[in-house]
Order: C-alpha cells, then structure tokens, then sequence
C-alpha cells in the first residue's frame, strides 16, 4: 500500500511504495552514481579497493555503498574491499546484522544471565527447605 513521504535527500514528496526510500529523482541520481561504481569495480586494477578508494574515486558516499552491499547489489565475494558495518560495534561485516565478536559476547552475557538465574533460584529453594525444616521442630 502507498503512503506519501518526505524523500531523506532532498526532502521531496514522493510515493512510498515500499520498493525504493528515495523520491524518483534521487534514486535516478543514485543509478547513476552507482553504475559509475560498478563501471570502477569492474575494472581488474580495481576489484580490491576499499570503501575509501572508491568514494575518493567515484564520489559515492560511504554510506551509498554500504546500502548497495547491504541489498547485494555489491557482492563481498566479488569485491573483497567491501562490506557494511556492524549494527552493535560498526566493524565491517559481510553478511547478517552483527559481527562475529558480539554475537559471541551476547552468547556469552546470557550463558552468565542463565547461571545468574539458575544461582538465585537455587538460593531460593534452599532458604525454603530451611525455613520448613526449622518449622517442623
């Protein structure tokens, strides 16, 4: 379903329908802009530079390429030098939303949060053992 929007560029109204962010005159700037991207990386020379080489190079915002790996218009695997930060850290990642290294201590924090669970009800099983112990005497 369509609802009306303010185009985050330009500030435009346009109408939403899901399928692009931007207002038409900004996604076409965009296609533009990243055909010129393509066009770069395509070139042998070129497959392995990083984000920074290509904004310097091509004007692309960081955050334009970002988007375009994050929806696999850009391949990782085809570009070695690009992926998308890190949704909890920013390190630059390849594929779901975390890293490896917090995906891990999230792991970690709730094995700790279920032990930390597993102490207070133990505690709390034994002062009621020992209450009714002391209550039988």
């Amino acid at each position: 379903m369509a609802e009306i929007k303010n185009c985050p560029k330009c500030n435009a109204i346009f109408n939403y329908n899901g399928l692009r962010d931007v207002c038409p005159k900004c996604f076409k700037e965009e296609e533009e802009l990243f055909e010129t991207v393509y066009r770069f990386l395509r070139q042998r020379e070129n497959r392995a530079a990083s984000i920074e080489r290509i904004t310097e190079v091509t004007g692309a915002s960081e955050s334009l390429l970002h988007k375009w790996v994050r929806k696999r218009r850009l391949h990782p695997a085809q570009f070695p030098g690009l992926g998308y930060p890190c949704d909890n850290c920013g390190t630059l990642i390849i594929q779901g939303k975390i890293c490896r290294s917090c995906t891990d201590k999230i792991k970690t924090d709730l094995k700790q949060h279920e032990s930390n669970m597993e102490f207070r009800e133990a505690v709390t099983n034994n002062n009621k053992k020992t209450y009714l112990s002391n209550r039988n005497k």
